[in-house]
C-alpha cells in the first residue's frame, strides 16, 4: 500500500480543493412580490407558487416607537 513520503502542505491542499468550494445558491425573482427566492419553492414572503396562492402568510407588524 502506498504511503505519502511527506506531509501535504496547506497550500497544496488548498490548490487541490479550490474547485470543490460551495457555490452560492441560484436565486430567482418571485413573479408576484418580486423578492429573491430559491427556484421551485413557495415564496415565504407572499405564499405564492407558480402564480397561485399556496399558503397564507401573516404580515409582520412594525414596532411602534414609544414616546
Amino acid at each position: 500500500m502506498a504511503n505519502p513520503k511527506k506531509k501535504t502542505t496547506k497550500s497544496k491542499k488548498g490548490m487541490r480543493q479550490w474547485k470543490e468550494k460551495i457555490n452560492s445558491p441560484n436565486l430567482v425573482e418571485c413573479p408576484h412580490c418580486h423578492h429573491l427566492i430559491l427556484p421551485h419553492h413557495v415564496c415565504p414572503y407572499c405564499g405564492y407558487y407558480e402564480g397561485r396562492p399556496v399558503i397564507t402568510v401573516e404580515k409582520k407588524k412594525k414596532k411602534e416607537k414609544a414616546a
